[in-house]
Protein backbone atom coordinates (compact mmCIF):
# COMPACT_ATOMS: atom_id res chain seq x y z
CA UNK A 1 0.00 0.00 0.00
CA UNK A 2 2.88 2.22 0.43
CA UNK A 3 3.73 5.19 -1.49
CA UNK A 4 2.02 3.89 -4.84
CA UNK A 5 -1.62 4.56 -3.19
CA UNK A 6 -0.60 7.94 -3.48
CA UNK A 7 0.28 8.28 -6.99
CA UNK A 8 -2.81 6.38 -7.81
CA UNK A 9 -5.10 8.73 -5.86
CA UNK A 10 -3.62 11.17 -7.84
CA UNK A 11 -3.66 9.74 -11.32
CA UNK A 12 -7.44 8.64 -10.59
CA UNK A 13 -8.37 11.97 -9.52
CA UNK A 14 -6.69 13.70 -12.18
CA UNK A 15 -8.87 11.31 -15.21
CA UNK A 16 -11.80 12.32 -13.44
CA UNK A 17 -10.92 16.23 -13.83
CA UNK A 18 -11.26 16.40 -9.79
CA UNK A 19 -8.85 18.93 -7.73
CA UNK A 20 -7.35 17.95 -4.65
CA UNK A 21 -10.02 20.39 -2.84
CA UNK A 22 -12.84 18.89 -4.89
CA UNK A 23 -12.05 15.58 -4.33
CA UNK A 24 -11.29 16.24 -0.26
CA UNK A 25 -14.45 17.80 0.10
CA UNK A 26 -16.54 14.91 -1.61
CA UNK A 27 -14.47 12.30 0.25
CA UNK A 28 -14.61 14.34 3.49
CA UNK A 29 -11.40 14.34 4.40
CA UNK A 30 -9.16 17.32 5.20
CA UNK A 31 -7.03 18.64 2.22
CA UNK A 32 -4.40 18.66 3.81
CA UNK A 33 -4.41 14.84 4.03
CA UNK A 34 -5.08 14.05 0.50
CA UNK A 35 -2.16 16.24 -0.62
CA UNK A 36 -0.26 14.49 1.63
CA UNK A 37 -0.82 10.89 1.08
CA UNK A 38 -0.44 12.02 -2.84
CA UNK A 39 2.83 13.30 -2.42
CA UNK A 40 3.67 10.34 0.00
CA UNK A 41 4.51 12.53 2.69
CA UNK A 42 1.53 9.79 4.46
CA UNK A 43 2.89 6.28 3.38
CA UNK A 44 0.22 4.48 5.45
CA UNK A 45 -2.94 6.16 5.37
CA UNK A 46 -6.29 4.70 7.53
CA UNK A 47 -8.18 2.24 5.72
CA UNK A 48 -11.20 4.63 6.54
CA UNK A 49 -9.57 7.57 5.14
CA UNK A 50 -8.85 5.54 2.22
CA UNK A 51 -12.08 4.14 1.58
CA UNK A 52 -13.46 7.94 1.43
CA UNK A 53 -11.73 8.66 -0.69
CA UNK A 54 -12.07 5.33 -3.12
CA UNK A 55 -16.12 5.76 -2.51
CA UNK A 56 -15.88 9.56 -3.91
CA UNK A 57 -14.12 8.67 -7.18
CA UNK A 58 -16.79 5.27 -7.77
CA UNK A 59 -13.84 2.88 -7.23
CA UNK A 60 -13.11 -0.23 -5.36
CA UNK A 61 -10.66 0.26 -2.21
CA UNK A 62 -9.19 -3.06 -4.31
CA UNK A 63 -8.65 -0.90 -7.09
CA UNK A 64 -6.53 1.52 -4.79
CA UNK A 65 -4.17 -0.71 -2.90
CA UNK A 66 -3.64 -2.97 -6.01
Amino acid sequence: MDNLIGKKIKKIRMKNNLTQEKLAIKAGVSYTTLTKIESSVIKRPAVQTIAKIAKAMNISIDELIK
